[in-house]
């Protein structure tokens, strides 16, 4: 079942259109008056026209008519107002299209992109701009035809050229940017709206949780520690077990960030088209504040300087510039994984660790959701089953 953009569903009836044996038949539903009842029923009008992107945006002004006849009570129950080409009971031939009138120039999805990325630019994070707008200008740039005719043949190129998961997003995109479109009176139909790519659903950072236990943590640390290349990186190894903090928001911490109870969580670290930047706001809320620990008071105190700046990033490079988490996954944790001859996991189990031994402790979802920024309902379902191992029926008798 296609449907419109200009439909929607008034409160009088809707409109539709959808694909009957490989031709478009608009469907409605309106009430009337039978008998001296108010009776909803369903109309069908066969278009004659088959099933093709272009066929979808001819039918799309009928339809766009059709719901505003509905939405205001004047629809013409004849069907005669809706149908030069069209009729209730029979296929009409496809009517010829006149030559004199100029064809209206069609902008390609290249063209479309770049103004909808331009209008999104200023509503988005600079890291999503950057990552995702150009990852997908990159994916239209490949493709074997542009032009909105051709929206099956673009679908079917992303199933052949990306994974399932990131065809959908692919797919998800191009339908916004076109939804934009029409709504900028740039094209009449979107002729993504009806395209589904189911791809298995996988699971997020913070879903995929596989914890290390605090053996493994300990001997992860104690590597770093004794590493004559990565020694550099030890507090911000610990900083993260025992925080259980998302990365980017500990390397977006300045020592103005530390009072002398809590930490207080109110910046990250974001990719942008400048590179790494400072951002206002964490992943999912705008600040968090996180007890001192005497764990973590040992870590802030070997690292603070003789003569702090208030101003001054807490963890940076080697080389005393933005700390790149990318890089630091990439060659020292990976290094020190290999090393210490644990089971590889990625650094943000870090987190992960923190929270299921929180659990473990009996700790209150709730407290550790306000602490690592996530929901007691997150908690209670993905960190409860990792601990199933640690429980003991009780005795009974």
């Amino acid at each position: 079942m296609y449907s419109s953009q200009s439909q929607g569903k008034g409160g009088k009836g809707s409109v539709q259109f959808k694909n009957t044996k490989g031709r478009l038949q608009i469907v409605f539903s309106y009430p009337v008056e039978e008998n001296g009842e108010i009776k909803r029923k369903r109309f069908y009008i066969s278009t004659g026209y088959d099933d093709t992107p272009l066929n979808r945006q001819r039918v799309g002004g009928i339809v766009s008519q059709l719901q505003r006849d509905i939405d205001y009570g004047e629809v013409d129950l004849s069907l005669q107002k809706y149908q030069p080409f069209a009729s209730l009971s029979t296929v009409s031939p496809i009517p010829p299209i006149s030559p004199n009138p100029p064809a209206k120039t069609q902008p390609d999805l290249s063209e479309l992109w770049e103004r909808y990325s331009q209008f999104k630019r200023p509503q988005v994070s600079p890291s999503t701009y950057t990552k995702d707008f150009k990852k997908h200008r990159n994916h239209i740039n490949r493709f074997p035809n542009q032009s909105l005719e051709n929206a099956s043949m673009i679908r079917d190129h992303l199933l052949k050229t990306l994974t399932p998961d990131a065809a959908k997003r692919c797919l998800s995109q191009l339908k916004s940017c076109c939804d934009w479109a029409t709504d900028e009176g740039l094209i009449e139909v979107n002729p993504f709206a009806s395209m589904r790519i189911k791809a298995p659903k996988g699971l997020s950072e913070d879903e995929d949780v596989n914890p290390f236990t605090k053996e493994e943590r300990d001997l992860i640390i104690r590597t770093f520690e004794s590493d004559r290349y990565y020694k550099f990186y030890t507090p911000y190894v610990r900083f993260l077990f025992f925080t259980g903090a998302r990365p980017s928001e500990v390397i977006g911490l300045q020592w103005k960030h530390i009072t002398e109870s809590v930490i207080q969580f109110r910046q990250s670290i974001v990719v942008s088209e400048d590179g790494l930047v400072l951002k206002e706001g964490l992943k999912t809320q705008r600040k968090r504040d996180f007890p001192i620990t005497a764990e973590v008071q040992a870590i802030l105190a070997d690292m603070r300087p003789e003569k702090v700046n208030p101003e001054e990033l807490i963890f940076k490079s080697p080389r005393g510039k933005l700390f790149d988490q990318h890089n630091f996954a990439n060659r020292a944790w990976k290094s020190i994984m290999a090393k210490c001859g644990v089971a590889y996991r990625k650094s943000y189990q870090c987190r992960h660790t923190f929270i299921s031994l929180c659990v473990e402790e009996h700790i209150n979802s709730t407290a550790i959701g306000r602490w690592t920024g996530t929901s007691a309902k997150m908690i209670d379902k993905h960190y409860g089953a990792t601990n199933f191992t640690n429980l003991r029926p009780p005795d009974l008798t």
